[in-house]
């Protein structure tokens, strides 16, 4: 039997960059996949962000990074929703990117930072002076990059508008030499192709499918006594925030038609920073609909402990062994993460057949309940099944699973990234 060792040199500091790593956001989470996969290659990781909660020993905070610091809020504020730009903004702009160059160069001559990863600052012009000075850092100290893009400007209509067209061709993302560009989709592969003539390699979103899930233990195992639902009720899961791309009205219309007093949705995330709108229509709809549906955002945190009131607080990990059914019915992802935990769990998912869904998931023969922007009756009633049929729900986890441990497992992005180092210190297998 041939055994391949992945080798990547000597062992490398690799340095993290991004506006936060701090809670459970996609960027974050995903970042910190991938530093786990780079330790476990035998390379040193190191964090900057505005907003972290990384180890401090390894760390440097720029506050001036994040994109809710004040002066990043109105200098955006000032560039976007606008056609033009004065002239004064442009000296703003000037002033807070190189003032960012030099938090930059302090990290890198703190830690001895041999390779950067800006993480998404490069592709989503969520803070513009950032990726500008990330860009010249890049170009002037030549140092090898793995930028690791999550969303562009253009999946975004916010940005369509905008005074900074300049600036979003020379930076995001940049092309420039010694820089290996990593996108989580075949979407924004081709698309990064063919806008910006880019080249680029896919690393989906991974989860550590080669150790098994968390199950229930003495801590969680009453957390449904404690939301209000009896051992006998279904609890259909919806894993995302509150923001209106999520697509909840499908898993309220879903728990509706299942007409059945067992069929409790549970929301697990707050509102997102998209206003409130979108909740308030859904608090409309689940009135109309007359079902039972518990918002438990209050009771979930990043790590086990109690609130003010003292009340159990629970991890989303903690949550979801109590699932029966997980509805993600996103109208748009740029990947999917709680569609790879439900399956890390082994639950039944409700799908909506979101662009990169179809292109890049669905192919690999993942078993799902899919709708297609409509709850059909046909989708309900392999709903009903599922959740009355554990036998149905064992064998689809089962097929999932072992998709899930082929497909998007840390050992993917360990050869992955393995790679990317090689292809840039000529370092190969």
């Amino acid at each position: 039997m041939n055994v391949c060792f992945l080798s990547t040199g000597s062992p490398k500091r690799i340095g993290f960059i991004s506006t936060r790593f701090h809670g459970t956001d996609g960027v974050t989470l995903e970042a910190r996949k991938w530093a786990h996969v780079f330790a476990s290659l035998g390379h040193s990781c190191y964090w900057m962000g505005g907003l972290l909660d990384t180890p401090p020993e390894t760390s440097h905070s720029a506050p001036l990074a994040s994109f809710n610091h004040p002066e990043v809020l109105d200098v955006q504020r000032r560039i976007f929703g606008v056609p033009v730009r004065s002239r004064s903004v442009t000296n703003q702009v000037q002033s807070l990117k190189e003032r960012l160059k030099d938090e930059l160069y302090r990290f890198i001559e703190m830690f001895g930072i041999e390779v950067l990863v800006p993480e998404n600052i490069l592709a989503i012009p969520m803070h513009v002076p950032l990726g500008l000075a990330m860009t010249e850092v890049i170009a002037e100290t030549t140092l090898p990059v793995i930028a690791h893009h999550h969303d562009f400007a253009w999946e975004r209509e916010r940005f369509t508008l905008n005074a900074v067209n300049d600036y979003l061709q020379a930076a995001f993302p940049p092309l420039l030499y010694g820089m290996e560009h990593v996108v989580i989709n075949s979407m924004a592969q081709k698309e990064l192709a063919r806008r910006l003539g880019i080249p680029s390699q896919i690393i989906p979103n991974v989860l550590d499918f080669e150790t098994p899930p968390p199950a229930l233990d003495q801590y969680n195992a009453d957390l449904r006594r404690e939301i209000g639902l009896r051992d006998d009720d279904w609890f259909i899961l919806q894993p995302t925030r509150v923001v209106a791309r999520k697509g909840i009205e499908h898993a309220i219309e879903l728990v509706r038609r299942l007409n059945d007093p067992r069929a409790k949705l549970v929301i697990s995330h707050p509102a997102g920073d998209e206003g409130s709108a979108y909740l308030q229509m859904l608090r409309d709809r689940i009135e109309d609909a007359k079902i039972d549906v518990r918002f438990i955002a209050d009771r979930v945190a990043e790590t086990r402990g109690v609130d003010a009131a003292g009340r159990k607080l629970y991890t989303l990990f903690d949550v979801y062994p109590h699932a029966d059914l997980v509805t993600y019915p996103s109208h748009y992802e740029g990947f999917g993460n709680a569609f790879l935990e439900a399956i890390y769990f082994r639950k039944p998912v409700v799908v909506n057949t979101y662009a990169v869904y179809a292109r890049d998931i669905d192919p690999l023969g993942f078993k799902t309940v899919e709708i297609e922007q409509l709850v059909t009756r046909a989708a309900v009633e392999q709903t009903r099944e599922l959740l009355m049929n554990r036998d149905l729900r064992e064998d689809w986890a089962g097929t999932n699973y072992d998709l899930g441990l082929k497909y998007f497992s840390y050992a993917v992005a360990r050869r992955k990234l393995a790679a990317r180092l090689a292809n840039l210190f000529g370092e190969g297998v």
